[in-house]
């Protein structure tokens, strides 16, 4: 008999893909060009031309037994001096390979941090809406989460905020730009979660640590720049994975960054590192640790998902929908103006597909994943205005 805490996670599932699940079986009955699903955000843009090539070269002119054996728990170091080199090139910072722990992908990194400092009843605080996985993760290790409320815009309720860190409080994890929502927090706001989290570290006298979740760093529209976090809150550790800014979600890719600023910094590191082993995880795939390293420079189509951005938002409030204008990553969250149970019904009658936004912690929203096929965003207007029709 399973456990009693896995037991509830399989009751639970995962609403993202069960909804994919009902899309493959809704398109073998009435066709695929006919299903509209806007349910998962798996990156549709090929993946540069420098990754492949980086692929072909060291294949071509590596040692096997380097390429394809064990590196250290903490990755390669040539490819963790080059991480550290291109973040202090592109934001002043200072990491050095020592900072910087190859993972497999951001939720391998976000897992290593939690298990590195979450004791039996600690707190992770999180800002909704949120990846709905981080209630598992912390779960995992018998933390806590303590959720902020959010403002009409999607942006987190600061007053809320700062009532929620207790002297039980361990981290903070924030994702900007945002899934789902697509906002991305200005420095401004990024300024205020710093000077909250200063003053409440120096009340309790203990490290809170702020978990920067960045797979949609490089996915910014408008001009915007998205602020580098470290640099509004020393104490801030960055996951990163590479599967968004270079369309390779399957090959469970990224880092743990943990700068020298960082509350103990140096045990975190060898516990992070440490954690990899006790995970599972060992180290991150070693030809693709090599692979990316190659091409830090390289970014997917960001125009692309722009483009889509632009036609799906548009659509959307020209029929009356509300919806949050994304500032980045590749959803768009739309205000349900009926029940959110009643509108994903409702949308499936019309062939769309829809993930509601409870499990995010955005109850009466559902979010949209417009990483797709631009003709199928096209087609879908119909479909939508069909809906529209219906519920406004």
């Amino acid at each position: 008999m399973i456990s009693s805490k896995m037991r509830k996670n399989v009751e639970g599932g995962s609403a993202i893909r069960a909804m994919f699940r009902e899309g493959k079986e809704m398109a073998e009955k009435i066709g695929e060009d006919n299903v509209f699903d806007f349910s998962l955000g798996n990156p549709y843009t090929n993946a540069p031309e420098e990754f492949g090539s980086a692929i072909k070269s060291l294949i071509d002119t590596e040692n096997s037994l380097a390429l394809h054996g064990y590196t250290d728990n903490e990755g390669d170091a040539l490819v963790r001096e080059k991480i550290a080199a291109s973040l202090n090139q592109q934001y002043g910072a200072s990491y050095r390979k020592e900072n910087i722990i190859m993972t497999v992908g951001a939720a391998c990194a976000l897992n290593i941090m939690l298990k590195s400092i979450l004791d039996d009843g600690d707190e992770i605080v999180l800002l909704k809406p949120y990846f709905t996985e981080y209630r598992n993760y912390i779960g995992n290790y018998n933390g806590r989460f303590v959720e902020v409320d959010h403002d009409g815009n999607l942006l987190p309720d600061l007053g809320d905020f700062e009532e929620k860190i207790t002297k039980k409080t361990k981290g903070v994890i924030i994702n900007t730009p945002n899934n789902p929502s697509g906002v991305v927090y200005t420095g401004e706001i990024l300024d205020k979660i710093g000077e909250i989290l200063e003053k409440k570290q120096k009340e309790y006298k203990t490290d809170i640590y702020l978990i920067s979740d960045e797979p949609y760093r490089e996915l910014v529209y408008d001009g915007l720049k998205n602020p580098f976090v470290p640099d509004h809150y020393k104490n801030t550790v960055i996951a990163y994975s590479f599967s968004k800014s270079l369309s390779i979600p399957g090959e469970r890719i990224g880092y743990l960054a943990i700068s020298d600023e960082v509350g103990d910094s140096e045990m975190l590191t060898m516990a992070c590192s440490v954690a990899l082993r006790i995970l599972g995880f060992v180290n991150a795939p070693s030809l693709i640790q090599k692979a990316v390293s190659m091409c830090l420079d390289a970014k997917t189509d960001v125009d692309y998902y722009d483009e889509n951005r632009k036609l799906m938002y548009e659509g959307l409030t020209d029929m009356g929908f509300e919806c949050i204008r994304p500032q980045g990553a590749f959803y768009i969250m739309l205000k349900t103006p009926t029940d959110e149970d009643e509108f994903i019904k409702k949308a499936k009658e019309h062939h769309i597909l829809v993930v509601g936004a409870k499990g995010f912690g955005a109850p009466g929203y559902v979010r949209l994943a417009y990483c797709t096929d631009r003709e199928k965003i096209k087609n879908s207007m119909k479909n939508f205005r069909e809906l529209a029709q219906e519920v406004l």
